[in-house]
């Protein structure tokens, strides 16, 4: 008797522990905004602010494990972007889940706003589940309206609309804050925000500033300029702000979940096939079109123009061994190597993205075996891969881990630190590059570096996911 006591008192206290929503996987109390089918375009579609939305199961063993890193997210990204999830196993919501493509659990959607409002960009989330790396992709994503100002044009944008209010960050940081791009989405369409480097040194000179950061608001209609002493946090920042005006409504606050509905919908017949990770086989029809290859650099004169004179700025080569005697094809890491490039290229160009050029530089390429030989490479039969800036004289190398070697993940994470300014880098030895070219020669190469539009990161970027809120 005294055993069944005990039992039934430990099976009411766990009981009494579990979530008031325990048909769903996240309580209310969670970080993460709880959608469903009918609120989806409302709360998300709609939004000003980038979002990523799980469609999970709450009997998915994958959900589970990852909810501690997905509310994590959420949390170093409150204020900056919405981290959302939807109950596929509600009956209301299979006939959504199934609309939005999901096919297995968890699936993870980012969705950036269109240009077209209610007509937003979605895309599949492939990263790792860690709380880092979602939190990096979705600040990547987040829409940036803030104006880089400098001393040729700060004038000429202070003057348009002389009555609206405006807003401006002096720093000495060389890219645009998550945090900053947050508040000129929330103020979108009512305060112009704009972002001036300390290095310009009249703009700075005009509002007296000494320290940086420094955020001022220009209230507008001639009103003196008020510089914001508060901490450089969200909240404080949009009250500061709100004084000249109102923030934009956004129709989902921290902390908000789906509302209920008593009225239950019948069941549609068409219910779509959601089954786990683990069981999920790939559609027959749906072939993957693969990223179309990068750039190759047949010929010593052509490497030269691209990536080896005196002002060129920074390229990544793939330096790749000569083929097969049998098959005439490249070793598998030169594959892998190609492929996880292109991947990365395609990428950043559907994003429109800027990022600096990649090339192939085959081994008939005689100014392969010269920059080999010049940057002390093994001449052997196998793929390097480096990134190379003749203008600031420095190189770096990849280096290949057996195992993962060339795969993409790995590959990207060396491009995203160059792009940073992260990681060491060696002094170009010289001869590398060619220093005595004809005019005409630099002339074609200036054009095509314009045409490759690279805008190059060439210091620390401000923002370090986890977010940090107070980093400006």
């Amino acid at each position: 008797m005294l055993q069944a006591s005990s039992a039934l008192l430990f099976i009411t206290s766990l009981l009494a522990a579990l979530p008031v929503n325990a048909d769903g996987l996240y309580t209310k109390k969670s970080p993460v905004l709880q959608v469903n089918q009918r609120n989806y375009d409302q709360l998300i579609a709609n939004s000003n602010h980038t979002s990523i939305v799980e469609f999970y199961a709450p009997w998915c063993g994958h959900c589970q494990n990852l909810k501690p890193a997905y509310e994590k997210a959420a949390t170093n990204l409150d204020g900056l972007a919405k981290v959302a999830a939807v109950n596929c196993d509600d009956d209301d919501n299979k006939p959504f889940c199934g609309r939005m493509g999901v096919q297995g659990f968890p699936t993870l959607k980012i969705v950036t706003p269109g240009k077209k409002p209610g007509k937003p960009r979605v895309e599949d989330y492939k990263g790792a589940r860690s709380a880092k790396a979602i939190v990096e992709a979705v600040v990547d994503r987040i829409p940036n309206h803030v104006k880089r100002a400098t001393d040729k044009d700060l004038d000429t944008w202070l003057a348009q609309d002389e009555e609206s209010p405006k807003a401006i960050l002096f720093t000495e940081k060389g890219t645009t804050s998550p945090l900053l791009r947050a508040l000129a989405i929330d103020f979108l369409g009512s305060i112009q925000v704009a972002q001036v480097r300390s290095k310009e040194t009249e703009a700075v000179e005009k509002f007296g500033i000494t320290e940086f950061p420094t955020f001022v608001l220009l209230p507008g209609g001639g009103q003196d300029p008020i510089i914001y002493d508060g901490e450089l946090k969200k909240k404080p920042m949009v009250e500061f702000l709100s004084q000249a005006a109102a923030p934009n409504p956004d129709p989902a606050p921290k902390g908000s979940a789906a509302p209920p509905d008593n009225k239950k919908k019948p069941v549609e017949s068409a219910d779509p096939k959601v089954v786990p990770d683990d069981a999920k086989e790939p559609k027959p029809a749906s072939v993957p079109i693969p990223a179309p290859p990068i750039d190759t650099l047949p010929t010593a004169e052509a490497l030269e123009a691209a990536c080896l004179l005196p002002k060129s700025g920074t390229c990544v080569l793939a330096l790749l061994p000569e083929p097969s005697e049998l098959d005439a094809e490249l070793p598998g890491p030169a594959k892998n190597a190609l492929l996880s490039l292109a991947e990365i290229s395609h990428k950043h160009a559907i994003r429109k993205s800027k990022l600096f050029p990649f090339y192939s530089v085959p081994a008939i390429n005689s100014g392969a075996q010269t920059l080999r030989a010049g940057l002390g490479l093994p001449e052997d039969n196998s793929v390097e891969i480096i990134a190379l800036n003749g203008r600031r004289g420095w190189w770096r190398r990849y280096d290949s881990v057996e195992g993962a070697e060339y795969g993409q993940e790995r590959v990207e994470a060396w491009i995203d630190a160059i792009r940073l300014g992260e990681g060491e880098k060696q002094k170009l030895p010289d001869g590398v590059v060619i220093e005595e070219v004809v005019e005409e020669k630099v002339e074609e190469q200036e054009e095509k570096t314009e045409e490759k539009v690279e805008e190059e990161v060439e210091e620390p970027v401000e923002e370090k996911p986890a977010v940090d809120h107070d980093e400006l």
